[in-house]
């Protein structure tokens, strides 16, 4: 009857030290990975959200910038990490989203090895421009690069990224042929079309809003399916050449699979109320970017939803991870 009874006793014991780790979480510093460089609107969004998990939770929410092969580098990071809520992936649509169809080879799975907190936010992205191209729309773009097939050049921060994925549905749908010359990261991109180096960009707004506004480069059109507010007098690219295209960019937060429930149910609390503060919204406007905050359900049923609307795009289009 004793050994029986210590059987039975064994499985509780085993867990309470993992319940007991859960309930005192964050007892340190937690790591989070953003899987691209410093400079671009991803890792503005994780550390503003960083900042803001840091005081409600208090403990420190350290970025750490893994980048490399369309974010893919960074989360895998985060899917190898010890699910023990200590390591924390800023979510990406070129990872949730993109990755599973560009990339058949990964050492990971960019849906399954996570467990999903929440959404964070979105932005459109934008269609850019050197100011001296012979170009100041959509429409006049696709028309330049029909008659110089090849000749003109795209940038955008990486193979795989939104940007990337953006353009190729737009030389798709267009019926246009323009190169693309990944960078890794948005600020070197950013200075070769300043500089002239470089035709066009296709990337998330907000590092090229400060430029277009000193007047160094055109932004032709945003890819949302509305005006976005950081822009508003710009026009989409489906009311200016394309019906139906639509696009946006956005970032969520994830944590390695079977990182126990509890904490996972702390950090949606967490970062929902800091998504829900107004100095949190109103910063997030001031760079041009949207708040989107969901749980964790809602979140899972996003990254389906998108998943399977760009699986369709990337196969119609044939589009490649070069």
């Amino acid at each position: 009857m004793i050994r029986r009874r210590s059987l039975l006793a064994a499985p509780f014991l085993t867990a309470a030290p993992a319940l007991g780790q859960s309930a005192a979480w964050p007892s340190r510093p937690v790591r989070l990975i953003v899987p691209f460089t410093p400079g671009g609107a991803t890792d503005a969004v994780a550390r503003l959200l960083a900042e803001r998990l840091s005081a409600s939770l208090g403990q420190g929410f350290i970025v750490e910038n893994r980048a490399g092969a369309g974010g893919n580098v960074g989360a895998e990071v985060a899917a190898k990490a010890e699910p023990d809520g200590y390591t924390l992936l800023a979510a990406t649509i070129s990872v949730s989203a993109l990755a599973p169809h560009l990339y058949p080879r990964l050492n990971f799975d960019p849906v399954k090895d996570f467990a999903s907190i929440g959404a964070t936010a979105h932005v459109a992205n934008g269609v850019l421009a050197r100011p001296d191209l012979p170009a100041s729309s959509v429409a006049e773009l696709i028309a330049l690069a029909r008659a110089r097939p090849g000749g003109l050049s795209y940038g955008t921060p990486g193979n795989g990224t939104s940007g990337h994925l953006c353009a190729e549905y737009l030389k798709y749908q267009a019926k246009i042929d323009i190169q693309h010359i990944p960078y890794r990261g948005t600020s070197p991109a950013i200075a070769d079309l300043v500089g002239g180096r470089l035709d066009l960009c296709v990337d998330n707004l907000p590092s090229y809003l400060p430029h277009v506004r000193e007047g160094k480069l055109k932004l032709l059109a945003v890819t949302s399916a509305e005006h976005w507010f950081a822009a508003p007098e710009v026009p989409t690219v489906a009311e200016a050449a394309l019906p139906g295209f639509a696009a946006t960019a956005w970032w969520g937060l994830q944590a390695p699979l079977r990182t126990p429930e509890p904490i996972l149910a702390r950090a949606e609390q967490a970062l929902l109320a800091a998504l829900a503060e107004p100095a949190t919204q109103a910063k997030l406007r001031e760079m041009g970017i949207e708040a989107l905050p969901m749980g964790r359900a809602a979140f899972d049923r996003h990254i389906a939803v998108e998943n399977s609307k760009w699986g369709e795009v990337i196969r119609a289009a044939g589009i490649r991870a070069e």
